[in-house]
This record gives C-alpha cells, sequence and structure tokens, in this order.
C-alpha cells in the first residue's frame, strides 16, 4: 500500500473510531442510567475549546504530508550520471567537501513557510548500478535546491570528470511483472550492540589511513570489493545500491513537528558522559581519581565519536536491490554483495549490515500464499523509483533510518580511484583539459 493511500485512510479511520468509541460510551452511560443528556450538553458547550485541537490533532499529519508533497513536487527532481575521470588522485575527503557544500536543510524562516509552503529537508541518492555487468555512478537529487551545487562541486573537485543529466532515468527499464522479473530488496543500514548506534561511527576512510594522501599504488580503496562484485554481473542481471540521505536537523513545532527533537550532538555527549562516568557518584565534570580508567581502544572511539558529530550528518538508508529475469536467479551474488560493507565494522563501535529483505525467515507460516512477498517486492521496486524510503518492519521499525556523518558516507560512496582497475567500470575516455590561455589570435597571412 503506497504512503498516500495508508495517509488518507488513516486520515478517516481516526475520526470514524473517535465516534465509535463514543458512541459506545455513551451507551454504557446509557446502561448505568447515567444522565447523558447533561454530558452531552457540557460536551456541547464546551466543544469551542476542544473541538478545534481534536480537529488539528486529526488532520495535522495528513496536512503536513499534502504541503511537503508540493513543495517535493515544485523542487522537481533529476538523475545525474556520473562519468569516471581517467586519472583521480584524491582521497574521499573530496567526496566529504562535496557532501558538505550540498547540505541544504531548507530550514523555514516562519511558520508560513513551514505549513503553507511546505519547507523541510529533501532526500537526495546517491547509487551505483549494474546494468548487465556495466558499473555505473548515478546521482538523484532536487533539481532546484542541489542539482547545481552538487554538479559544480564534482566538476571543482575530480577534474576529468563528466556529469550529464539522464532524460530518462535507468531505472524505467525494470516495470514491475513478476512473470518477467524476479527481485530481492535489502535494507542495509548502520548498527550497534548498544543504543548509542547513531554517533558510534563505522570504519571510516580515515581509519583507513587514506586522509594520509598514499601513493595511488598503495592506496587500499574499500569500495573495490563491491565495484568488482557488480562487474562481475550476467547480462539478464541487474544490481542496484542507492544511498537515500536526508539533512540531519532538529525537530520542533516550527518546522513542523509536534514532538521536539533534539540533533544527535546531545546524545553524543550522553555517550560521552557514560564513558567517562561523569554525573555519578557526585563526580560532576572535574577530572579526578575516581572516573574509571580508559584503555586505548575507548579513548579512541570517545576521539571518533567527537570527530564524527562535529560535521554535517544525514539521516541515511541503503538499499540494495538484486533484479534478474524470472527462472535466473543467482543466490550466490546475494552473498559478496551484502558482505562488502562488512569491511567497514568497527568491533566495539558500529557496523553495517541488513536490518530487513523482501522474505521470511519461515515462508510457510508467515506467507503462507507468497502474497505479502510479492506486494513487498513492488513496493520496493516503487520506492527505489520514488526515491523513497520506508521501514519493512512496520512494528520494531529495526530498520529505522540512521544518522551517518558525512566522513561516513564519502567512505561508502566517492569517486574511486585509478587503483580500482574492473573491467565494467566506465571511465572517461580522454582527459578533456582547457586550453592554454597564451594562444594566438588573428588572421594569419
Amino acid at each position: 500500500m503506497s504512503s498516500t493511500a495508508r495517509t488518507i485512510i488513516g486520515a478517516i479511520m481516526v475520526p470514524l473510531f473517535m465516534f465509535f468509541a463514543i458512541g459506545i460510551m455513551f451507551y454504557l452511560f446509557k446502561m448505568m442510567n447515567v444522565n447523558v443528556e447533561r454530558i452531552l450538553t457540557f460536551m456541547i458547550a464546551f466543544s469551542p475549546i476542544w473541538l478545534p485541537f481534536t480537529l488539528f490533532y486529526i488532520t495535522f499529519e495528513m496536512w503536513m504530508w499534502s504541503v511537503h508533497e508540493k513543495f517535493k513536487f515544485d523542487n522537481g527532481r533529476t538523475t545525474l550520471r556520473i562519468k569516471l575521470p581517467q586519472e583521480v588522485l584524491k582521497s574521499p575527503e573530496a567526496m566529504e567537501s562535496i557532501l558538505t557544500l550540498i547540505f541544504n536543510p531548507n530550514g523555514p524562516d516562519n511558520l508560513m513557510q513551514t505549513y503553507f509552503d511546505g519547507k523541510h529537508p529533501l532526500v537526495s541518492s546517491l547509487e551505483i548500478a549494474s546494468i548487465g555487468g556495466e558499473v555505473r555512478f548515478y546521482a538523484n537529487v532536487p533539481t532546484k535546491k542541489v542539482k547545481n551545487a552538487l554538479e559544480s562541486q564534482l566538476y571543482a573537485q575530480y577534474p576529468g570528470i563528466e556529469v550529464t543529466e539522464e532524460v530518462i532515468d535507468y531505472t524505467a527499464e525494470v516495470i514491475w511483472n513478476p512473470k518477467k522479473w524476479d527481485i530481492m530488496s535489502f535494507h542495509i543500514l548502520k548498527k550497534s550492540k548498544t543504543k548509542d548506534e547513531d554517533v558510534l561511527p563505522i570504519k571510516t576512510y580515515i581509519d583507513f589511513g587514506l586522509d594520509k594522501q598514499p601513493k595511488e599504488e598503495l592506496k587500499f580503496e574499500p569500495m573495490s570489493p563491491l565495484l568488482e562484485h557488480l562487474g562481475s554481473a550476467k547480462p539478464h542481471e541487474r544490481i542496484w545500491v542507492q544511498i537515500l540521505m536526508t539533512p540531519h536537523v532538529k525537530r520542533n513545532f516550527k518546522n513542523g513537528s509536534l514532538s521536539k527533537v533534539d540533533t544527535w550532538e546531545s546524545s553524543a555527549k550522553k555517550a560521552i558522559d557514560a564513558s567517562m562516568g561523569r554525573d555519578k557518584l557526585g563526580l560532576g565534570t572535574e577530572e579526578t581519581e575516581s572516573r574509571p580508567v580508559l584503555t586505548m581502544g575507548e579513548r579512541d572511539t570517545i576521539a571518533a565519536v567527537e570527530r564524527n558529530v562535529s560535521k554535517y550528518a544525514y539521516s541515511v538508508a541503503i538499499r540494495a536491490m538484486y533484479i534478474t529475469e524470472v527462472g535466473k536467479f543467482n543466490g550466490d551474488m546475494i552473498g559478496p554483495m551484502l558482505r562488502s560493507f562488512s569491511q567497514y565494522d568497527m568491533i566495539g563501535r558500529a557496523s553495517i549490515g541488513p536490518m530487513w529483505r523482501t522474505d521470511f525467515d519461515y515462508n510457510f507460516f508467515q506467507d503462507f500464499t507468497g502474497e505479502r512477498k510479492l506486494r513487498a517486492k513492488k513496493n520496493e521496486l516503487e520506492n527505489y523509483k520514488a526515491r523513497y524510503y520506508t521501514e519493512g518492519d512496520k512494528k520494531s521499525k529495526v530498520d529505522r533510518e540512521r544518522i551517518m556523518s558525512v566522513e561516513e558516507i564519502a567512505t561508502i560512496y566517492h569517486i574511486p580511484g585509478t587503483s580500482v582497475i574492473t573491467p565494467s567500470l566506465s571511465r572517461v575516455e580522454n582527459t578533456r583539459r582547457e586550453a592554454p590561455a597564451n594562444l594566438p589570435i588573428g588572421d594569419f597571412k
């Protein structure tokens, strides 16, 4: 079921349930010989007080959804294909700079912009697609707010790169048809054994030593396992990986939220205080001998957390899809795709792994007819095309979006260097250079 249908049904069912509950209440009062007319008179008399608040609460979500959709439609979306340059001598720090510069929270200046214009952070999507073994880099971003900034920054950071706008999105090739295509989708997210899974960082390019700019032949490219695997896809196979990211901002009434939620800096401070033993037994914030002794690993973790939360952050969800023709499903393509993310794991900190999939542990009991699985696959394909994310596990929300810094995202998605020699990874054929500034001009006789 689409988000639109769910919102409409929710908006209708809430008042119906309320009136049904009121009817049962009056029926029980009548059974107990309670004077219902006095209660009804009291409710009508005070309706100018409680009725506006009730209607506001019921219709708030639907109204915010409608103005947000209008804002997204007005901004438009563009799919950019990124053709890699022949030479890339920069570390993932260049991509981190790009992600920082395109960070656009669309913060409203007043309540009119929030509740009538629908200004809110928009989703950007960084994507890698293997189409029959040909590996391509894409970015799907808001046209008005991000497209020009992303394009100019890519040219600025990576000389020789080529960025073109796709007239027809590459996902249009696959149309939902269970008789033709077999699809399996995964939600891959950052996770941790502790409750501080957002603030604890994964293994980033700084941990790999890429910030020290080693020689090209000595560089370790964290993206190479995934790219090599994508290049091994057969002509009838498609592997799509998208990183959906929304600028991480605080939520309050001014930004269109009835609940107040701070940014992840407060969570980071609590995690550090817990590790340092602060605010326990009256220790306060000053240094004392009563504090727990930290190991070198714990000190490194605290330093990594402080560095992580000091940078711009996005709410991130990674979706990976394996698509193939019916009857040609190869389960061996799944494992290497998922395992390629395990190199970002840091024991004692955070890791990246699948949290949900379009399948069930016990298909015979959970999906006897197979309809739930087909419905999930169809929704995932539509959501991928729409660059939309919603939790697959509606109850536990174990696959909710996680907060990641630009440093973490740049480690997972950046323009790989020339050390990656995957044959199917398309690069610009010739390096384009500017003409010399001192060329002679005029007529020659």
